[in-house]
C-alpha cells in the first residue's frame, strides 16, 4: 500500500450512500482511514528506525574517538550536528585526512538525520492534524445530515398525521351519512308496509 500524500488527504471525496440519511459509504470511510493508519505507522516505523541508526552513529563516533584518544566532554555526549564542531576533535600534533574526512562524514550523516527525523515529525503531526480536521468535518457533516433527516421526517410525520385526521373525519361524516339513509330507508319501508 502506497503512503498518502497531503495532496490524497485534503482532495479525498467519499461517495454518498445509497440513502441520503446513511451519509457516507461506510467501506469507503473505513478503507480511507485504514490507508491513513498504516501511513502514520509507516512513518512512525521509519521514525524508529533513523533514530536507531543514529544511536548506532553515535557509539561509532564514540569507539572512533577512544581509538583517537580524543576525550569528548561529558554534556557533549551528543554527536555535533556540524562538521566544523566535529573537527575539532581531531589531534592537533596528528591531522589525518582520513579521520578528518570520517568525522565530517559522521557529522554530515548526524545533520542529515536530524533533517530526517524532524521532517518525520512534521510530516506525522502535519497527515495527524489533516486527519483530525477531516473526522470533524466528516462527523459535522454527518451531523447536518442527521438533523436535515430528521426535520424532513418529523415533516412528513405532521403531514401524514394531518391526513389520518382528515380520514377519521371522512369515516365519521361517512357513517354519519350512511346511517341516516339507511334509517330513512328503513322508514320507508315500514310505512310501506
Amino acid at each position: 500500500m502506497a503512503l498518502l500524500t497531503e495532496h490524497d488527504v485534503v482532495n479525498m471525496r467519499f461517495n454518498d450512500a445509497k440513502r441520503a440519511e446513511d451519509g457516507f459509504d461506510k467501506d469507503q470511510v473505513d478503507f480511507f482511514l485504514d490507508e491513513v493508519a498504516e501511513t502514520i505507522a509507516t512513518l512512525t516505523r521509519e521514525k524508529n528506525e533513523l533514530e536507531a541508526k543514529l544511536q548506532a552513529s553515535q557509539a561509532r563516533v564514540t569507539e572512533l574517538e577512544n581509538q583517537l584518544g580524543i576525550a569528548q566532554p561529558q554534556e557533549d555526549q551528543h554527536a555535533p550536528s556540524e562538521a566544523a564542531s566535529t573537527a575539532a576533535f581531531a589531534p592537533v600534533d596528528a591531522p589525518s585526512d582520513e579521520a578528518q574526512s570520517s568525522v565530517a562524514m559522521l557529522a554530515l550523516a548526524q545533520r542529515l538525520h536530524d533533517e530526517h527525523v524532524a521532517n518525520g515529525r512534521a510530516e506525522e503531526e502535519r497527515i495527524v492534524s489533516e486527519a483530525k480536521a477531516e473526522s470533524v468535518r466528516i462527523i459535522t457533516e454527518a451531523e447536518d445530515i442527521h438533523n436535515r433527516t430528521l426535520t424532513k421526517l418529523e415533516e412528513e410525520r405532521s403531514l401524514l398525521e394531518r391526513k389520518i385526521a382528515e380520514l377519521r373525519e371522512f369515516e365519521r361524516d361517512y357513517r354519519t351519512r350512511l346511517r341516516s339513509y339507511l334509517e330513512s330507508l328503513l322508514q320507508s319501508v315500514e310505512t310501506q308496509n
